[in-house]
């Protein structure tokens, strides 16, 4: 007796040209390398968000002079370059002198707008919205922003860690719009389920196929439904079966993945055994370059910790202590507090290094797949502990395909208040023009600064 094919099986012998429209990018990206069209290729953005402040001091190197501050803020009235390529890093981010040559060190931006009566830990949404930090969601944040902008199957992923293991969900660092918080998934073995478990064996993949059946009957449902109203009842129907048609779509698309998840789902299974705070981290490092390389998605935020007082401690680096403890001034085990921080600086430094070579080792067009990417670093909390946010460091690794001029550049703004001073904000709408959405505004603008113009991307960044 013959058996009758499943719809799995059906779909899998459909030609890709037949896909859905949530399948359209992908299959413009396939277009586009066999036509070795690099410029149509995709850009992608990771976020590398880190909690306790990513100090000036860590990624200035040694030999360059910080401006004369005066009550934490940079003094300098112009822009002040130097060609990183010349300079040694300092040792807190010495693990990516092997990328020096593709990225860029910024200085003296401020987001003063974004403490907003948080209490001086986290800037909570602020940090990637631009908005008082204490009011919630009130736009959306630049990542999931570049989602809209640079869509693949899913819009956005959202991994990380927080400071206790029964924490699976962090709702206080990306957003979608007012009051629409997007959770950052801090289970690894949970995010690694819901990404790859189309390709893995036993219950997961039987829950995928039940997922996916569960929606057919969804929106058959809901179809037979629609067809018995009319006028307003039926035009509200079909928001929820636009609804369900995408979560059953998004399940098709997966699926046609499968061979590119099969190869490139990480073997993380030690790590899930045992769920310390370095294996968490890796693992949803490994987890979140899987995902741009098999193409399930173009946007990756990953946090460490962010949000309120969600600090780690990392008992396998030698510091036990969480970043509140340290940032405070306590030592432990024979560290200072700054020897604390500089451990814990070099470990998630060594962690965006290794992300980038598994990108630089995908070929991609006539280059690889870290020349379309630009993973940024920088921390929740702008340049310390308890931030004034006068200055916020940011490091930028990669070009986007030459959208951003990020070879080896060490830029310091002119202080807060200067004429030429610009805010985090306009570094986001820099990210925006080079995925192809040019604005002039993003976020909510510093009302102290309403005698400067705060609109527009940084042109110093721009090709």
């Amino acid at each position: 007796m013959t058996a009758v094919p499943t719809r799995r099986d059906i779909l899998r012998g459909t030609a890709l040209g037949a896909g859905t429209a949530l399948l359209t990018p992908i299959l413009s990206q396939l277009a586009a390398h066999a036509a070795g069209e690099t410029a149509a290729i995709r850009k992608r953005f990771v976020f590398i968000v880190q909690s306790n402040g990513l100090h000036p001091q860590h990624v200035l190197p040694t030999s360059v002079e910080r401006p004369v501050r005066e009550k934490g803020i940079p003094k300098n009235t112009s822009l002040i370059e130097h060609d990183l390529q010349t300079l040694a890093l300092p040792d807190p981010i010495a693990g990516l002198e092997p990328f020096k040559d593709r990225m860029s060190i910024l200085l003296g931006l401020s987001g003063r707008i974004a403490e907003g009566g948080t209490g001086g830990h986290s800037t909570n949404h602020g940090c990637l919205g631009c908005y008082p930090g204490s009011k919630g969601p009130l736009t959306p944040t630049i990542d999931v922003a570049l989602g809209t902008a640079s869509p693949g199957v899913m819009r956005h992923v959202g991994l990380g860690i927080l400071n206790r293991l029964e924490q699976t969900m962090n709702y206080q660092i990306s957003a979608a719009g007012p009051g629409k918080v997007v959770p950052i998934q801090c289970s690894p073995e949970l995010a690694y389920r819901g990404l790859f478990g189309s390709v893995l064996e036993g219950a997961t993949r039987q829950a995928f196929d039940r997922r996916t059946n569960l929606l057919d009957f969804m929106t058959d449902d809901v179809r037979r439904s629609r067809n018995a109203l009319a006028g307003e009842e039926r035009a509200k129907l079909d928001q929820y079966l636009e609804a369900f048609e995408d979560l059953r779509d998004r399940q098709d698309d997966i699926d046609r993945l499968e061979g590119a998840l099969r190869t490139q789902r990480p073997q993380l299974e030690e790590k899930f055994a045992k769920p310390t705070e370095t294996n968490r981290l890796e693992a949803q490092f490994a987890i979140g370059t899987a995902a741009l390389i098999a193409g399930l998605t173009n946007v990756v935020t990953i946090t460490s910790g962010g949000g309120g007082q969600n600090y780690i401690s990392f008992p396998e680096l030698g510091v036990p202590i969480d970043g509140h403890e340290y940032g405070h001034g306590k030592g432990i085990n024979g560290l200072t507090a700054a020897e604390c921080f500089v451990a814990v600086r070099k470990y998630h430094v060594g962690l965006i290094a290794e992300m980038a070579r598994k990108l630089q080792a995908v070929r991609e067009g006539d280059g690889t797949m870290l020349d379309h990417t630009v993973i940024v670093y920088l921390s929740d909390s702008g340049d310390s502990h308890h931030p004034g946010l006068y200055d916020w460091p940011v490091i930028v690794l990669g070009n986007l395909g030459g959208k951003l001029k990020t070879a080896g550049r060490l830029l310091q703004w002119p202080g807060y208040g200067a004429k030429d001073h610009r805010t985090i904000a306009n570094f986001y709408l820099s990210l925006l023009a080079a995925a192809g959405e040019r604005r002039e505004t993003f976020g909510v603008a510093d009302p102290g600064l309403k005698d400067l113009d705060q609109k527009g991307p940084l042109s110093e960044l721009l090709t």
